[in-house]
């Protein structure tokens, strides 16, 4: 069975993102909150408990805005770091680009989606839900932002060899699929089928062209 750290996994049981068949995918829970009873308890900028190469995968949804700006880089390279050769990593995030359209639009406070958690705003989704750090749960501060670009160049710079990133502006979110090593279109259709939210066209899937 192939194994996927679930970062930042929050209380169980989690959903699990619906690639991670259960019946093919065995998880394995790390996240920085003792009260959550994780596998691992540990940041993601330190999985030192995690061996070299030792997933088959790895999921973060909404971890990577908790860091400092100068954090980014350490944790994607332990991103990098766990994962097994053929290994990928699946991660979302807040898409500041289509936030900052509705601050522009005055609505910095106006409810633009209805989570699980209550109605979330623009406010929210830059600095963390008030709700939470109201309640004490100063984990859930965000602390720096990422658009389609700045993703992709932060996965490069942390040494992962093959990257999409898909904005879902309809949700206010960001989908990267990184990759150590480049896969065939074939492969690459069924993660991106699975994993991200929106269609991508064959275009995409093709080697990108080296520049010049």
């Amino acid at each position: 069975m192939q194994k996927v750290l679930h970062v930042g996994c929050g209380p169980a049981p989690t959903r699990l993102h619906a690639l991670f068949d259960r019946t093919a995918w065995e998880e394995v829970r790390l996240d920085i909150d003792p009260a959550v009873r994780p596998d691992i308890l540990g940041s993601i900028t330190d999985m030192g408990q995690v061996p070299d190469g030792a997933m088959d995968a790895l999921y973060s949804s909404h971890n990577i805005e908790h860091l400092y700006p100068h954090e980014v880089p350490v944790a994607l390279r332990e991103f990098r770091r766990v994962l097994r050769p053929d290994g990928f990593a699946l991660i979302t995030c807040p898409d500041m680009q289509s936030i900052a359209t509705l601050v522009a639009e005055g609505r910095l406070e106006d409810p633009a989606y209805v989570s699980p958690a209550g109605p979330i705003t623009p406010l929210d989704m830059m600095y963390g839900l008030r709700s939470a750090l109201a309640a004490g749960n100063l984990f859930m501060a965000h602390r720096t932002a990422f658009t389609h670009r700045t993703l992709g160049a932060h996965l490069q710079a942390a040494g992962f060899s093959r990257i999409l990133v898909q904005r879902d502006a309809r949700r206010f979110a960001l989908w990267a699929l990184a990759l150590v090593q480049d896969a065939p279109p074939e492969r690459l259709r069924v993660l991106l089928d699975k994993g991200f939210p929106l269609p991508v066209p064959d275009s995409v899937l093709q080697p990108p062209q080296p520049a010049g």
